[in-house]
């Protein structure tokens, strides 16, 4: 009694819907928190956002913009899930690593501990993939059906 209620053997497991809460509940916020912010304040922030990697404040604000908004309305549905949560990995990383400094605790640390958590999320996500609930399970179902056909009729010509 103590194990199951320990384990919580009484409710259904499913990494799957784990998953999928993972990927819309980062990422959305992610999108309204920053990604949305960037395409409406484009002209302002252009002005002094940040050029890390010196290839200019514009383009780091595109890409930045392309991974907080872009990548993450794609890891939302599911779609291109892996290159998504890659493009946005790398993204907080050299926020994390260049602006911030690996900032975490202390005055002034706004929200460092979120990029932390994005990091995480996206790496994970980059490693796991995006569950059979998204887009990219759904191409990969379909693709698996075109391929089956393909084959019986090849070993039935043989």
């Amino acid at each position: 009694m103590f194990k199951r209620l320990l384990l919580l053997k009484q409710l259904p497991m499913s990494p799957d819907f784990g998953l999928l809460c993972l990927r819309v509940v980062c990422f959305l916020t992610m999108f309204v928190k920053n990604g949305a912010m960037k395409f409406v304040n484009f002209g302002v922030m252009s002005a002094h956002f940040p050029d890390p990697v010196h290839v200019g404040a514009i383009p780091s604000l595109v890409f930045a913009m392309l991974a907080d908004s872009i990548c993450s309305l794609l890891i939302i549905i599911g779609l291109a899930t892996r290159w998504a949560a890659l493009i946005s990995f790398v993204n907080l990383l050299v926020a994390w690593t260049l602006v911030h400094h690996f900032a975490l605790l202390g005055r002034g640390n706004d929200h460092e501990e979120m990029i932390v958590l994005y990091l995480g999320a996206s790496l994970m996500l980059f490693f796991g993939g995006a569950g059979k609930y998204s887009v990219d399970a759904l191409i990969e179902r379909s693709c698996a059906k075109e391929e089956k056909p393909r084959t019986q009729s090849r070993m039935a010509q043989v």
